[in-house]
């Protein structure tokens, strides 16, 4: 089984499944965003139910994209 890395483009560090990102790109998000992840994680999404609802992808989407922009300098 390979390590879960951060979502990040172009990021390899590994993190937790339960986490989106290394702390570093997290940090990045804007917390309305980070939010939105948090609120709709459901416990058990990476191991008991590996099937994220349409709500988290949109806000994991959102989290990489800001994350894409500010590395980017936008």
């Amino acid at each position: 089984m390979s390590a879960h890395t951060c979502h990040a483009h172009g990021c390899e560090t590994a993190c937790k499944p339960e986490f989106l990102m290394c702390g570093k790109h997290w940090r990045m998000v804007p917390r309305h965003i980070q939010s939105d992840v948090l609120a709709a994680y459901r416990p058990g999404q990476c191991s008991l139910n590996p099937l994220p609802s349409d709500a988290w992808f949109d806000a994991a989407f959102a989290a990489v994209d800001a994350v894409a922009a500010r590395e980017a300098g936008k």
